[in-house]
């Protein structure tokens, strides 16, 4: 007889499993808070970093920091699963691209001429697509979640309306935003079997390795920038903190709440970048938009939140 047609065979194996199942949005939900403020930060760095470091020198030194971050816990992980990546090159090599390559240049090349504040709130904007792409792929996001993100974007676009201005910087976050919330619906897709870690450590490599030949035109045509801890230790903190730390969180919480759900605590993003600008960089942010806290507080407790 098998365990499947034992009533008492299935009975032990199936009770420890539901405190686990319990727990795993709450988890999912304070790794998503966790990575959204650790990326605030990342937001603040590209606008300081504007004068000093070209956007895609800053792009490539801020994947090798991380990749080194990583290698110690996945590179091993990583060669005994090569014959997956092998099989799932293609999957690899996309979510490398958006997500690596693409996604945090295109932030840098928004630093240039874009406040921090503004960036993070039109990044704000990302999570909308991550519900659309996961619409797309048949995932149903249920009435509280939609009523949820619609709260949290109508914060997002009163903040927006105090006072923020499209610039071509602006273009380049849509941009962006774009990139990151395929990046996100993506992961979604990811097969089971491949290792967390292992899978973010070969991102990271794909994506330097991608970014090579930029950085080496970027050296060519602009220089090089200077080593100075102004410079050094910024890169530092978006390599290990904002790369390594704040990508495995995230992809932790796409894997238990999925994309939508993760997104909908992206919200908080624009408040924490305005609060971080303020204090670093001097920028001013309007009494309005620091108003629309509570609306942007109250969708992220409402699509976020679970029925229980």
């Amino acid at each position: 007889m098998t365990a499947a047609a034992h009533p008492t065979a299935t009975a032990p194996a199936t009770r420890p499993a539901r405190p686990r199942q319990a727990a795993a949005p709450l988890l999912g939900l304070a790794c998503a808070a966790l990575a959204t403020v650790v990326w605030s930060g990342s937001f603040v760095t590209s606008r300081g970093l504007h004068d000093s470091v070209p956007p895609v020198q800053h792009a490539f030194w801020r994947w090798a920091v991380a990749l080194l971050a990583v290698a110690p816990f996945g590179a091993r992980r990583a060669w005994r699963q090569r014959h997956l990546l092998r099989r799932h090159a293609r999957y690899v090599l996309l979510a490398s691209f958006l997500g690596v390559a693409v996604y945090n240049t295109l932030v840098n090349q928004a630093g240039l001429t874009t406040p921090a504040a503004t960036m993070g709130m039109i990044m704000a904007a990302s999570p909308v697509l991550m519900a659309v792409f996961e619409r797309l792929s048949g995932v149903r996001l249920g009435a509280r979640r939609i009523t949820g993100l619609l709260l949290a974007c109508a914060g997002v676009t009163l903040l927006v309306g105090g006072g923020a201005d499209f610039s071509p910087g602006s273009l380049w976050m849509l941009a962006a935003a774009c990139c990151f919330a395929g990046y996100s619906a993506l992961l979604r897709r990811r097969p089971a079997e491949f290792d967390g870690t292992a899978f973010l450590f070969t991102t990271f490599l794909a994506g330097t390795a991608l970014l090579l030949p930029a950085q080496a035109v970027s050296v060519a045509v602009q220089g090089g920038f200077r080593p100075a801890p102004d410079t050094v230790l910024p890169l530092l903190y978006v390599g290990v903190a904002s790369s390594a730390l704040a990508f495995f969180a995230w992809n932790k919480a796409v894997a238990l709440i999925g994309a939508t759900r993760a997104g909908i605590v992206y919200h908080l993003q624009p408040v924490c970048v305005a609060l971080l600008s303020w204090a670093l960089l001097g920028e001013h942010t309007g009494r309005p938009q620091l108003l629309c806290l509570a609306l942007i507080l109250a969708g992220v407790a409402l699509g976020a939140g679970t029925r229980r």
